[in-house]
């Protein structure tokens, strides 16, 4: 949690695909984001502050989100597209991350 906090607290991309969100969760990442995950993991999200879209990819200010395997070559294509961009200005700060320090 603390590398995943870490490269929100610096505005670098993240990615994560199937139930990886979770980490996002804990590491204080998704509240106020727009994501995607294995559906099961939408309540979590919703819990969190987040807000859950059944979509292939979803890309919300540096943070690439994906559902499943199946999904794997948008997913990578925005993931891609995203690291090449750098350093998001416009991520915002984290919310009530644990294990972040």
């Amino acid at each position: 949690m603390k590398f995943v906090a870490g490269f929100a607290k610096a505005k670098k991309p993240i990615a994560s695909i199937c139930h990886g969100p979770w980490i996002l969760i804990d590491a204080g990442v998704a509240h106020g984001r727009t994501l995607t995950s294995w559906p099961s993991l939408q309540t979590d999200i919703r819990n969190a502050g987040g807000t859950w879209v059944d979509e292939e990819v979803h890309v919300d200010r540096g943070l690439v989100t994906s559902r499943k395997p199946d999904d794997l070559p948008a997913f990578n294509a925005k993931a891609v597209e995203e690291f090449a961009e750098g350093i998001h200005q416009d991520m915002p700060e984290l919310a009530g991350a644990r294990g972040a320090s």
